[in-house]
């Protein structure tokens, strides 16, 4: 959550993720994670790519701030996945592994390369019109994206998840 709300206008309604390559909590492969798996939670979704330098300084250190200060919490549920849409030999799969230990990240990862139906753009980044990396979407207990931006005041959305 940056400093201004967002309006209803820019609420709409999250799509299923469609991103098929997963580890879990302890970074064993895992099926498919589904928006549908949480229902009823609140779903924090961190979108990275593992060579993006604003990903490292800003969006892990605010991601884990926030799985810290909010641990324990069952009714939020967060998430991250590698949305690809450019440097494919550099953001693989096994980047996701390195990245979740690198961080110590007890919270799903997922790999998301896109396909030629989207143009090897992540699907991630088209249903959800994220603008790049690093990139934060909030899913409210309904599925409405209440919340997608690079920009997060990480106070903000602490004192805004502590709520939940």
């Amino acid at each position: 959550m940056n400093d201004s709300t967002l309006d209803d206008q820019n609420v709409f309604k999250a799509r299923e993720f469609g991103v098929e390559q997963w580890i879990d909590a302890n970074g064993n492969i895992s099926k498919a994670i589904k928006l549908s798996d949480f229902e009823g939670k609140f779903k924090v979704v961190y979108c990275f790519q593992s060579w993006c330098q604003g990903c490292h300084s800003r969006g892990f250190p605010t991601l884990k701030e926030m799985v810290t200060a909010l641990e324990g919490n069952q009714n939020i549920v967060f998430l991250s996945i590698q949305t690809v849409f450019e440097g494919y030999d550099t953001n693989t799969y096994d980047k996701i592994l390195e990245t979740q230990n690198q961080y110590d990240l007890k919270i799903p990862f997922g790999h998301d390369p896109g396909d030629e139906s989207s143009n090897n753009i992540s699907k991630i980044m088209i249903n959800y019109r994220t603008g790049g990396t690093p990139w934060f979407i909030f899913i409210d207990q309904n599925d409405n994206v209440v919340f997608a931006d690079f920009h997060l005041n990480v106070q903000n959305a602490i004192n805004f998840l502590n709520t939940i």
